[in-house]
């Protein structure tokens, strides 16, 4: 999902008619079946009120008035109030249809301070342990739920299929088997869903789980050259191999919530792919939840944006999407869709369609008995027990892809007592970019101030006996090292925060002074260099500089996670989940092609045991 630089959430608009009694109400009453309450709420719904069902805004545009008032984000009290600010104004309209508020919570509820933040999933899909995805997800649904939002726009479940594309972070793996694995995470955040369920029914079970969200509908990480948003070529039998598979487990576990993505299958844009959206999706895997746009995904359907919004409108409706993000033309849409229906281009039994699905998972999430939020989950923001978890996650995301070479020792794991060690790079001590985009801010942040957390260097600090002398330089020079009589260094450098399009990358080189920084301290003395990145990049040309190489992936808040590996408390065992590539020129390249020739393959990764005593 796309998103504009700060804080920003979609509700749902809801008119805000006079309210008005109306003798049994059976859609009100918990006792009755969801089928009997959808049927009987809908008989009593205008067309205006079913259209405001469909219609996602952004939180300015909503009420100007409570941005201006609260700081949003500060504090997850504060997120409570300011949400429930909303449902009150929701809840006095005609019907009293409670909304629902959803949030980007990627990695953890990544947008509130203090919140715990999990690795990305790029670093989850190497841990190959769905268990642990199911106890990350129950984690980040008590986090959400700590701030009173009820519904994750996650998890992606795209297979990145080419490094070079901004979102790859965002991917387990290229590897379809790998992904749906990782789809545990679905019955973590929504529960697992009764024995007798129907296959495609959404479930969210209680009032500490959320509505999910399976992302993007399909085919995102197989475009050309890995450019966000654009085409994937690949014929009907690749797609359903590929990229599909995943979105079959989700269902199963009964996701209640499906995103389409902006790219295009064959030169079709996906806004507007009514076979793969009404008639699979829908029709063929039997999905009962709600098909949701992206960010102004609408508007995309034609080029430029919203050149013909009418047309997007109607391509996008007609296609099987149910409810619209349109965060700054909410009007614009909501007159569209009107004028559409009155003129027959779009049916009313395609706008039921969509009302009933929207309706379901609201119903099935108990928001019509448990509208508002209150503090009874404030406690797990950020707990204890949530970062142990996210530092057992980290743990077990590290892949080692070199350890010495086979006539020298390995130098891993390291000694903790030492003279003297040194610690280099501009990713040691810097919890924005050990996490990434998607936290705090769209794009992410640096520096050590966005969130509560623990730097990779403090990590190393706590792990250290306590005579050994740690030194840090972000960027020694050769003078430094030399003279310095260091026992070992530990050089922590990769890529800075970023994500989408601002993520996409053609030559997908370490950005300096990360090389310069390995060239200068691993020709002179014993290194291991650990690197945070969203992806395999171009390591090749300093490996015979580096004695040990790591994987670190984004680890999000729990740096020292990495220095459990690194001075062996825990062994490393995490594998590759996608192919590291020797140059660009290779790519794209993964696990099967015909010419497979990788630096490391996928699955690949070595293994240390912990030090004992």
């Amino acid at each position: 999902m796309a998103k504009v630089p700060s804080l920003l959430v979609g509700l749902l608009l809801l008119c805000g008619l006079a309210a008005m009694g109306e003798a049994n109400e059976k859609y009100k009453d918990p006792k009755q079946p969801i089928g009997i309450r959808i049927r009987d709420l809908m008989k009593r719904m205008t067309l205006a009120e079913k259209i405001g069902q469909m219609t996602q805004i952004e939180i300015k545009t909503a009420t100007p008035e409570i941005m201006k008032e609260y700081s949003i984000g500060t504090t997850a009290e504060e997120w409570i109030q300011m949400i429930n600010d909303f449902q009150h104004g929701s809840l006095s309209s005609r019907l009293g249809i409670p909304m629902i508020y959803g949030i980007d919570a990627v990695h953890g509820n990544n947008n509130v301070y203090k919140a715990t933040i999990f690795p990305h999933n790029v670093g989850l899909g190497a841990t190959r342990d769905p268990e642990l995805m199911r106890k990350i997800g129950a984690a980040t649904a008590l986090e959400t739920r700590a701030t009173g939002i009820t519904y994750a726009f996650a998890p992606c479940i795209a297979v990145c299929r080419d490094p070079r594309w901004g979102r790859c972070y965002e991917s387990y793996s290229e590897d379809p088997e790998i992904v749906r694995a990782m789809t545990e995470i679905i019955p973590g955040l929504q529960g697992d869903i009764p024995a007798n369920s129907r296959k495609g029914i959404p479930y969210v079970g209680g009032k500490d789980k959320v509505a999910a969200c399976a992302k993007h509908f399909v085919g995102d990480g197989g475009t050309i050259s890995g450019i966000n948003e654009n085409n994937t070529i690949i014929d009907w039998h690749g797609l359903l191999s590929i990229h599909m598979p995943a979105y079959y487990d989700s269902i199963i576990k009964g996701v209640a919530t499906v995103m389409v993505s902006y790219s295009s299958w064959n030169g079709k844009k996906m806004h507007a792919h009514n076979q793969l959206i009404t008639e699979f999706l829908k029709n063929t895997l039997k999905f009962r939840g709600f098909v949701i746009s992206d960010w102004q995904g609408i508007d995309k359907i034609t080029s430029p944006p919203g050149a013909n919004y009418t047309y997007s409108v109607e391509a996008a409706i007609n296609a099987g999407i149910d409810m619209v993000m349109t965060p700054f033309s909410h009007s614009e849409f909501i007159g569209n869709l009107t004028d559409l229906v009155k003129k027959n281009v779009t049916s009313m039994s395609r706008i039921d369609d969509a009302v009933a699905r929207i309706l379901r998972v609201k119903f099935t999430m108990g928001l019509f008995e448990n509208p508002l939020a209150d503090l009874s989950f404030v406690s797990h923001l950020g707990s204890q027990a949530h970062r142990d978890l996210a530092r057992e996650a980290v743990r077990k995301s590290l892949v080692l892809l070199k350890n010495g070479e086979n006539a020298d020792p390995p130098l891993l794991p390291l000694p903790k007592k030492a003279n003297k060690i040194l610690v280099a790079g501009t990713h040691a001590n810097n919890l924005g970019y050990q996490c990434g985009g998607w936290t705090i801010s769209w794009q992410g942040l640096e520096g050590n101030n966005l969130t509560t957390g623990t730097t990779i260097l403090s990590g190393i600090s706590a792990a250290i006996d306590p005579s050994t002398q740690v030194v840090y330089s972000e960027n020694p020079d050769v003078e430094l090292v030399k003279s310095g009589n260091f026992s070992y260094a530990i050089v922590v450098v990769g890529e800075k925060p970023y994500a989408e399009t601002f993520g996409d990358n053609l030559n997908l080189t370490i950005p300096e002074p990360g090389p310069s920084t390995i060239t200068n301290v691993c020709t002179s003395i014993k290194c291991v260099v650990v690197l945070i990145s969203g992806r395999p990049l171009l390591i090749q040309p300093y490996l015979p500089l580096i004695d040990a190489l790591v994987a670190a992936w984004l680890p999000g808040s729990e740096g020292q996670g990495v220095a459990d590996v690194l001075f062996g408390d825990y062994e490393f065992t995490g594998k590759l989940a996608h192919t590291w590539f020797k140059t660009v020129e290779h790519l794209p390249m993964n696990f099967g092609d015909p010419h497979y020739d990788p630096l490391f393959p996928l699955g690949f990764g070595l293994t240390t045991k912990p030090i004992v005593g």
